[in-house]
């Protein structure tokens, strides 16, 4: 017997051929695009917000720019996002943005994070225990 699955798209997706034991649960976060342009217009004004030193705030403003132009596109490239997004969450640790500005910069963060799926998991492994 063959199965031929097309396109999924969910939370979470379990394509099981035999027997399949979920221990704990599962959960999913679903976060849509107008979500990830909102969580970025907050993270945007959130990093302003902070004080970083000029290079610090020269290179959050790079990555934020390339964000949102990756965020603005018809179907916007996860793997394009993802490595600016990281960038981003670490200028901002490194300038102990993260740890000062607490929810205002973490929410944002994580909200983006959840919309790269997979891709953010390293990102939210960067976040303090804020989400």
């Amino acid at each position: 017997m063959t199965f031929n699955i097309g396109n999924q798209n969910a939370a979470n997706i379990n394509n099981v051929g035999r027997d399949q034991h979920i221990t704990g649960g599962q959960t999913g976060i679903v976060v849509t695009s107008e979500q990830a342009l909102q969580a970025l217009a907050d993270l945007r004004a959130g990093v302003k917000a902070t004080r970083l030193d000029p290079v610090s705030s020269v290179a959050a403003e790079t990555e934020l720019r390339e964000i949102e132009a990756g965020l603005r596109q018809p179907e916007p490239d996860r793997t394009r996002i993802a490595p600016r997004l990281e960038r981003l969450t670490r200028i901002l640790l490194a300038a102990g943005s993260l740890a000062s500005a607490g929810s205002a910069l973490v929410g944002p963060l994580g909200m983006l994070a959840h919309w790269l799926g997979a891709l953010g998991e390293p990102i939210l492994g960067l976040l303090p225990a804020l989400l």
